[in-house]
């Protein structure tokens, strides 16, 4: 480095001002965490009040908390007018809210199909579309992250709303990938495999320490953790990212390799 010049980080995103879902625990709070280290302004939205509470008493300054359900797809457009009053015009978004169910396809009830699909995909949807408003993009390289999933890819038993939901966030963000693009603004999705969040331990506790093992088995690099997951949205949020869009970056420790 010469004398006097500032240490370069090509994952800076400073002063950009990112809204996350689904930020206050698993990938979500990591995403939060890591943005807010490298410069960033948030907008953090979450059902868990205590959990928003605990991320700004961690980090401090720049971060602005909402408590809202995403399932309720028609108050996103209000809650994203009151973000950009109070913060400023978006740089980006990244979707990480996400629910599941697992039951086999005999057991599935309709109005639980489309609270998943609600939350997982007609939410990313909605903020995908305001990002296009000259009232919500600040106008300077857009990024927007949805959190999918390798199940979209592979499919599992007991999994079939969830599974849906996500292969439809990666035909979205394709999709909205070649609309937004004239915009200078990037879509992606990021496929995990399984994730030590509190979500994968509800869905683990519906497991005998075989069939954990089993899953485990199919990582070689084992299970990942959200940092791991933190760090590919930074990279795709970042100038890092700025010739990738319309692409699923699959980050699963070697699942889909077996």
């Amino acid at each position: 480095m010469r004398p006097h010049e500032p240490a370069f980080n090509p994952l800076a995103v400073d002063d950009r001002h990112y809204l996350i879902t689904g930020a206050a625990s698993g990938i979500g709070r990591s995403v939060a965490t890591l943005l807010h280290r490298l410069g960033a302004r948030l907008s953090l939205v979450d059902r868990d009040s205590a959990g928003l509470d605990a991320i700004v008493a961690d980090r401090g300054v720049g971060i602005q908390t909402y408590v809202a359900d995403l399932a309720d797809v028609e108050a996103i457009d209000p809650l994203v007018a009151s973000i950009v009053q109070k913060m400023g015009r978006l740089h980006g978004v990244v979707h990480c809210a996400g629910i599941q169910s697992i039951a086999p396809v005999r057991s599935l009830q309709i109005e639980a199909w489309r609270t998943i699909f609600a939350v997982n995909t007609e939410a990313a949807l909605v903020l995908g579309k305001a990002m296009a408003s000259k009232k919500v993009y600040a106008g300077d390289d857009g990024s927007i992250v949805f959190m999918s999933s390798v199940m979209g890819m592979v499919g599992a038993a007991g999994a079939i709303p969830y599974s849906m939901s996500k292969a439809a966030l990666d035909g979205l963000a394709r999709s909205l990938a070649l609309e937004l693009a004239s915009k200078r603004i990037r879509v992606n999705c990021i496929a995990p495999g399984f994730v030590e969040t509190p979500l994968f331990e509800r869905t683990a506790k519906l497991w005998d320490e075989q069939q954990r093992q089993v899953v485990a088995d199919q990582h070689p690099l084992g299970f990942g953790s959200p940092n791991d997951i933190a760090n590919a949205v930074a990279f795709l949020l970042a100038d890092t990212g700025r010739w990738i869009t319309g692409s699923v970056l699959v980050v699963d420790g070697g699942y889909l390799a077996r």
